[in-house]
This record gives structure tokens, C-alpha cells and sequence, in this order.
């Protein structure tokens, strides 16, 4: 049984989302307690939750203490089981951040996987859909994984009501280095629903005139809709750096498209290969597959998915600071 400090680093869901993916992947138990214990709401969240309920189903796992509140799990694996599954997170249950926790063993199923989730798509504290349509799932490709999203419905807070259906066909990982930037086009898609048309223009526009002072030339696709549940957001990428934004009451579209512009070029005028959030995205398949990335910097809660991540793999990871941070792990062996 690996024995995890859920107040660790960041301190977060983070760690309960990584610990239980590695724990299905590995086929090893883990135990997490003192989940977020230093948050105003310590203890579990009903997404964390639902999370490890999810991956529990898909990779036939046994769980104990996982309810809303609770501050210790236990999740027991089973095989990683290739089928058809639907998940209803809840409201605005972020799916960025189930898939998060569900993509790792799903890419090692013994079988192709369909998954179908309903929830929020564009949420706060999470990577949009289009973040990780974009940004996310190429650089995953690097690692030879087959992932395709086949269908996106948006869902905004709190309301919620999104869906994102996906497919996954299992195949051996390989290492991947992702040391250079990748040059090309930036692009976006600025989007609003139940709002006035102008939300989702205005928005686009601020952006693009942010990256024409900055000198960066970029189409940004508006896209508006009557949905579910009402709310508007912002996307760009180039290669594998994105900058994101979502609307809220009281704050102009102008300064929503403005602040993912900003987030953007600050990514861009670094040397890196990949930006500050998709790093910490992609530690479970750098200690999986082997790998090297160069990041602009590194968060915590990438430091924190290293940290839990030696846990489960014997593998050499590596953290070197110099004009970027570079991190580099050996293939991945079971600890």
C-alpha cells in the first residue's frame, strides 16, 4: 500500500487526481489522507469525488472513504478495462479535470474506450476544452497516445449541463522531447451563450489588438450559441503554449479577451517548449513513457505531481533550472 500526504505541496485535488490514476496504471493500492487539508473546505470535493468513483469503474477498483468532505481514501485497482462509459460529474464539474485523472490508465485499457461526460467545459481553476482539444492533446500525441475528441456541447458555471465525448485507443507509449518551441499560426476561438452576440466579438477583438502590439499576427474564430447554461471564454494557442480566459459577471469582454492575450505572449516570449500548465499536465506520461520538456516555468502544482509520481515509479526524474526549466525522466518502472 503507498501511503500519500494529501496536504503536500499544493495540497489540492491534484493529488488525489494523480495518485489514483498512477495507482491504476501501476496496479498498485494507495491510501491518501489529510486531502486539502489546508483548504477553507478541507477534504474531498463531490468532483474529486467523482473522479475516483469514475476511474474506480473503469478499471474495475475497489474505493473506500470516498465521499463528499472526507479527508482519507483508499482505492484499490483493478485491470484497466477497454468499453463504453458515462460520466455525469454533476453540475459544473470540471471534465478537463476528470479526464485529467481518467486519461493516463485509459491510454494502457486492454481495450479501445468510448467515454462520455457531462459537465462543465469552461470552468474556473481547470484548462478550457479548446485548451485542451488544442494545446494538451497534441503534445500527448509526442507520447503516441491515441486520444480523440469526438464532440463538445458547452457548459459554463454553475449551471453547468456540458458534454465531451472522446475515444481512446490504447497503444504502447514512447518518449517524447519537447525541448524547442513550435513555430506556428496563433489561433483561438472566442465563444458565448445566452449573451448578446457582441460578448463573444468584443472578446476576439481585444485579444487580437493585445497580440498586434506584442507584434503576433492571429485568427480567432467566434462562436456563439443557446445552451444549457449562460457564460462566455477565450482560447488561443500556438504549438504548445495556450492562453485562456473566461467571462464573468461584472468584468468587460474586452479585459476577458485582454488577459488570455497577456497570459499568451508571456508564454511565447519564452524560449520553452511548452507552457507553465501543460507541464504539469504532462508529468504522469513523462514518468510513464521517458522524456524530456522545457517549461517557462514550474508551478506548484507540478512539483506536487512530480512528488506524488516517485511514489509509484523508480524511474530518474530530473528538475534542472536555467534559462527554462527542463524535466526529464527515464521510462517508467514500477516502485
Amino acid at each position: 500500500m503507498i501511503e500519500i500526504d494529501g496536504s503536500y505541496g499544493e495540497g489540492g485535488g491534484q493529488i488525489v487526481r494523480t495518485a489514483v490514476a498512477l495507482s491504476a496504471v501501476t496496479g498498485r493500492s494507495v491510501r491518501v489522507s489529510k486531502i486539502r487539508q489546508g483548504r477553507s473546505k478541507p477534504g474531498l470535493a463531490a468532483q474529486h469525488a467523482r473522479a475516483v468513483e469514475a476511474l474506480a469503474q473503469i478499471c474495475d477498483g475497489d474505493i473506500y472513504g470516498v465521499q463528499p468532505g472526507s479527508s482519507e481514501i483508499t482505492f484499490v485497482p483493478g485491470p484497466v478495462q477497454g468499453g463504453r462509459y458515462s460520466i455525469d460529474i454533476g453540475t459544473a464539474g470540471s471534465i478537463t479535470l476528470l479526464m485529467q485523472c481518467l486519461l493516463p490508465a485509459m491510454v494502457t485499457a486492454d481495450g479501445p474506450v468510448h467515454l462520455e461526460i457531462t459537465g462543465g467545459t469552461d470552468v474556473r481553476w481547470s484548462p478550457t476544452i479548446d485548451y485542451v482539444r488544442q494545446v494538451f492533446m497534441p503534445a500527448l500525441r509526442e507520447f503516441g497516445a491515441l486520444v480523440e475528441i469526438l464532440e463538445v456541447r458547452r457548459g459554463y458555471y454553475p449551471r453547468g449541463g456540458g458534454f465531451v465525448a472522446l475515444d481512446v485507443t490504447p497503444r504502447a507509449l514512447q518518449p517524447a522531447e519537447l525541448l524547442e518551441p513550435v513555430v506556428s499560426a496563433i489561433e483561438g476561438i472566442s465563444h458565448s451563450s445566452n449573451l448578446p452576440d457582441h460578448v463573444a466579438t468584443r472578446q476576439a477583438e481585444s485579444a487580437r489588438q493585445k497580440l498586434q502590439s506584442a507584434g503576433y499576427e492571429a485568427e480567432i474564430a467566434t462562436q456563439i450559441t443557446k445552451s444549457a447554461s449562460t457564460g462566455s471564454g477565450i482560447t488561443l494557442w500556438s504549438g504548445h503554449k495556450g492562453g485562456s480566459a473566461l467571462g464573468e459577471r461584472g468584468v468587460m469582454a474586452e479585459v476577458v479577451g485582454r488577459t488570455a492575450a497577456e497570459e499568451l505572449v508571456k508564454e511565447l516570449t519564452s524560449p520553452a517548449a511548452v507552457d507553465v500548465y501543460l507541464a504539469d499536465q504532462l508529468i504522469p506520461y513523462l514518468v510513464m513513457a521517458g522524456g524530456k520538456i522545457t517549461a517557462s516555468e514550474l508551478s506548484r502544482h507540478a512539483e506536487t505531481n512530480i512528488w506524488t509520481a516517485r511514489h509509484f515509479f523508480k524511474s530518474r526524474i530530473e528538475v534542472m533550472n536555467g534559462e527554462v526549466f527542463r524535466i526529464e525522466a527515464d521510462p517508467g518502472f514500477f516502485a
